[in-house]
């Protein structure tokens, strides 16, 4: 016998259906609740109050004066020490990056092709700088470069004059690729480890020679590791101060030296325009990670 359901009525597996599905969206929030809160207070709030900095004005004394405004953004865009700064930031950024992907690459394909045993030993010497703390090797390249130091002492021996490395542009780039070439080394190896080298193998039957077999398969595979060490290393590079208030004895400024500048060196201090810049800078490495998402989502078409 069937029994019918009254107009008007859900029947009763559609009820216990919804009030399943209610129970799990409820269980499924207060997962959520504490990391969107997290979010929410100390992202999304800190954004919002630097957005609002960047569109307001600077009185004297550095008072903020909270009129709408775009003089911050005309002034980053036409003077020529933020334009300088954000050149000079990007092209750091990327020969630093281009450099760790030169010496990274090899490093990692020689990790990989190794015995498990002795792999595991060479990624250990790979993490051991994380061990100590960033400053203080960066005062130790402070000491090996200057006039003084071994690698100045070293040239003497060789009967030639010393050279300033310290403090330059070049000190700067010799810190910056010792501090972030393991950032690119790793997920390089991440990436090679999964690579089947039976297609290099095949490859080389089929007539390719090595460094054709090397730009058609193993670095389109392997892009994903390629992308995610680039913006890695890109992405702190740009805004690293320490780096280059150090070893360019405050003669190169990149975008962090002048964030630093002004809204705690200046006085009187500069937060609208130092929240513009920020702003800035912000869009910058958001073009930098849509890259990696894009170059990143090859792999799974």
């Amino acid at each position: 016998m069937t029994v019918d359901t009254a107009p008007g009525m859900a029947a009763p597996e559609h009820t216990l259906e919804r009030a399943r599905r209610r129970s799990e969206r409820g269980r499924l929030a207060a997962l959520l609740a504490p990391g969107l809160f997290y979010l929410l207070l100390f992202f999304v709030t800190p954004l919002l109050v630097i957005v609002l900095y960047s569109f307001a004005a600077t009185g004297d004394n550095g008072r903020v004066e909270w009129r709408f405004s775009l003089d911050n953004y005309v002034t980053l865009f036409t003077s020529p020490i933020y334009v300088n700064a954000y050149l000079r930031s990007l092209w750091v950024g990327v020969l630093t990056t281009l450099i760790c992907l030169v010496l990274g690459y090899p490093l990692a394909l020689f990790i990989v092709r190794q015995p498990p045993s002795f792999r595991n030993t060479l990624l250990l010497l790979i993490l051991i700088p994380f061990w100590t703390n960033f400053l203080v090797r960066t005062y130790a390249w402070m000491i090996l470069l200057s006039n003084n130091g071994p690698i100045n002492a070293l040239i003497q021996a060789f009967g030639f004059g010393r050279i300033p490395l310290y403090p330059s542009e070049g000190a700067v780039l010799v810190g910056l690729v010792y501090g972030e070439l393991p950032f690119m080394v790793l997920p390089l190896y991440a990436s090679l480890s999964r690579f089947d080298f039976t297609l290099m193998e095949a490859a080389s039957d089929l007539g390719a020679g090595r460094w054709r077999s090397f730009r058609r398969i193993m670095l389109p595979l392997t892009m994903p590791g390629v992308a995610a060490g680039s913006v890695l290393v890109f992405i702190p590079t740009v805004g690293q101060f320490v780096v280059s208030d150090l070893l360019g004895g405050a003669k190169v400024d990149l975008l962090g030296n002048l964030l630093q500048r002004l809204f705690m060196r200046s006085n009187p201090p500069d937060w609208p325009l130092g929240s513009a810049m920020a702003i800035v800078f912000m869009l910058v490495l958001t073009a930098a990670i849509v890259w990696y998402f894009r170059a990143t989502s090859r792999e799974d078409r």
